[in-house]
């Protein structure tokens, strides 16, 4: 699957435009770094489309199941540890899943948040190349 995301700077403090080329988001830094805070910041969106994807997964199961739930909730917290000169990010996941489900029931969905296409991404190998400038491009 190819996933594209383009994003225009803009002057104000780190404000960015984030763009898939259908719908688009302002993304900035806190104040404390200078930025507007006026947008979620780059690990934030990180997380953000982690907790989406738990909180989807639950919901797909529990409709392919024909199971009802009322709201899903997800809180996630990040810490960053540095060992080894490398950075080891850790994420503390909590789940609400509301609805008369049985213990069983709530297992599951919470095994298949765990196994969600964005966890799994971000437990993989990533191979990311190094940027390219590239000069025909002045937007």
């Amino acid at each position: 699957m190819s996933e594209i995301i383009n994003i225009k700077n803009i002057p104000e403090g780190y404000q960015s435009i984030i763009s898939n080329g259908k719908h688009s988001i302002l993304g900035d830094e806190p104040i404390s770094v200078k930025g507007t805070d006026l947008g979620m910041s780059p690990t934030e969106l990180v997380l953000a489309g982690l907790a989406m994807c738990k909180v989807a997964t639950v919901r797909h199961i529990a409709r392919k199941k024909g199971w009802e739930l009322g709201d899903v909730k997800a809180n996630l917290v990040q810490d960053i540890k540095r060992e080894d000169g490398k950075l080891k990010p850790f994420v503390k996941v909590s789940i609400v899943i509301e609805g008369e489900l049985t213990n069983e029931q709530n297992e599951i969905l919470i095994k298949e948040a765990d196994s969600c296409y964005v966890h799994r991404l971000l437990n993989s190998d990533w191979d990311i190349a190094h940027a390219e400038l590239n000069p025909s491009s002045n937007s």
